[in-house]
């Protein structure tokens, strides 16, 4: 199950809306003879991907995957029939899928034909892996990670706006490496006036994430290196108050543009599940950063840590007021790992 997992999670940021999934299959005398992984919505589900490489020694054989094989038909037919017909044995399985289209139906079918199936093997661990894609079933949202880079003394841009370059290349890299792992990045209009930035992954994964924009007035620029679709997709979103001279730009730059009901992001992140994202990157100002955390849109914050001192205004910080009378009042927040990236700190902690 361990290599199950790791198989799984080679595909990180490509299934969208399908969770990672990884799959092996042995002989009837416990030989390695298949392999598989999901990589990508639409392509072939782990376990049809190991069987087909196992063949006919798969018969008799043990079929090991991280998740309950499906028994609905989606852009690919149902696993558990792929199971049932490659007369395997045992199927070992992590945990069941929670997609109420699944829900135990598939482990039923197995059990009916005759397999033995064993459940709940390494089962936190393959929670942990799909924990994205398990929060948006359970929420209507997709995961939300909130990523800043500042300086030792709080500071996210000098006094005259200047923010580039805050932390090193090491950390740099490791924010494209994570967009990677996102289905969107999204900022505010003041980032996109400010920064001009490309949020991309620079080719760490085939497919850019898609850039999103939230902005109340469309007052945005009329030249961004976000307007070039050819390079990533851009939607640009807004609430029913928008004017109708930002919404004719964006027609004429043909930028993608999503009418919310409200323009916050809760209603951005019920919006984005809808089209199958799974885990977002909010990589905005301190004012939607703020509006972010409030409406629990974040569960996971990734703080870069530079050392250097900025000074200047205190309003040139990563967030802006939270409404907080105590200390105490506070987000909780829990550690999972603080790492050096080149002469940076990166600390990773969740909600």
């Amino acid at each position: 199950m361990d290599r199950a997992l790791e198989l799984a999670a080679l595909a990180e940021g490509r299934t969208s809306p399908n969770p990672l999934v990884g799959a092996l299959v042995l002989d009837a005398g416990g030989q390695l003879v298949g392999e598989g992984f999901h990589a990508a919505a639409g392509q072939p589900h782990a376990e049809v991907g190991a069987l087909a490489q196992a063949g006919e020694r798969a018969k008799g054989g043990t079929l090991v995957v991280t998740l309950e094989p499906c028994c609905h038909h989606g852009r690919t037919p149902p696993c558990s029939e792929a199971v049932i017909a490659a007369g395997v044995a045992r199927v070992v399985v992590a945990m069941a899928d929670p997609d109420p289209r699944v829900a135990g139906r598939g482990l039923a079918q197995l059990r009916a034909a005759g397999i033995e199936v064993i459940e709940a093997v390494r089962e936190a661990q393959a929670r942990s892996l799909n924990r994205p894609f398990l929060h948006r079933l359970a929420t209507g949202r997709p995961w939300g990670i909130l990523k800043w880079a500042m300086s030792l003394d709080g500071r996210t841009a000098l006094p005259n706006g200047v923010s580039q370059w805050i932390s090193g290349p090491e950390a740099r890299s490791w924010v494209h490496r994570l967009r990677a792992r996102c289905d969107a990045v999204i900022v505010g209009g003041g980032t996109v006036r400010a920064d001009d930035p490309l949020l991309t992954s620079r080719g760490q994964r085939q497919g850019e994430p898609l850039r999103v924009v939230l902005s109340r007035g469309l007052d945005l620029p009329d030249q961004a290196q976000l307007w070039n679709t050819a390079l990533a997709p851009t939607l640009v979103a807004h609430g029913p108050e928008a004017p109708a001279q930002g919404r004719s730009r964006l027609e004429r730059l043909g930028v993608e543009r999503l009418e919310l009901a409200a323009c916050e992001p809760d209603a951005l992140l019920e919006a984005l599940a809808a089209r199958g994202c799974n885990r977002v990157l909010w990589e905005c100002g301190a004012e939607l950063a703020a509006a972010a955390l409030g409406q629990g849109c974040v569960q996971q914050l990734a703080a870069v840590v530079a050392p250097k001192l900025l000074g200047g205004p205190p309003a040139r910080t990563p967030l802006g007021d939270l409404g907080l009378e105590r200390i105490d009042d506070g987000p909780e927040l829990k550690e999972l790992a603080l790492t050096r990236l080149g002469p940076d700190l990166l600390w990773n902690l969740e909600l």
